[in-house]
């Protein structure tokens, strides 16, 4: 795992040391946890003002289609698609993809 030398305030440093103590986790573990949440953040702020498609968002967050939609729903961002849409991709690609 590489890595990067961060420097924090003590305000910040004081913060994450509190959540980390909060949920019972190492500091180190919950400023990586952290990290990942402002990079998500910063995606679906991207997404949102239409400057990251929906596959680009899923791509990019490691994600697929599907969970991307549901982290929107999630947050209350509308989807670029209806919900019967949805379903009709899911039936679309049953029909392509059977399970034996």
């Amino acid at each position: 795992m590489p890595v990067m030398s961060v420097r924090l305030s003590e305000k910040e440093a004081k913060l994450i040391q509190s959540i980390a103590t909060d949920e019972d986790k190492e500091k180190s573990s919950e400023a990586r946890e952290l990290i990942m949440d402002g990079i998500k953040y910063k995606m679906l702020l991207s997404y949102k003002q239409g400057k990251a498609s929906l596959g680009t968002l899923a791509k990019k967050l490691g994600i697929s289609l599907s969970e991307a939609l549901d982290l929107l729903a999630s947050l209350g961002i509308p989807a670029p698609i209806s919900y019967d849409d949805y379903l009709q991709g899911q039936e679309s690609m049953k029909k392509l993809f059977p399970v034996r």
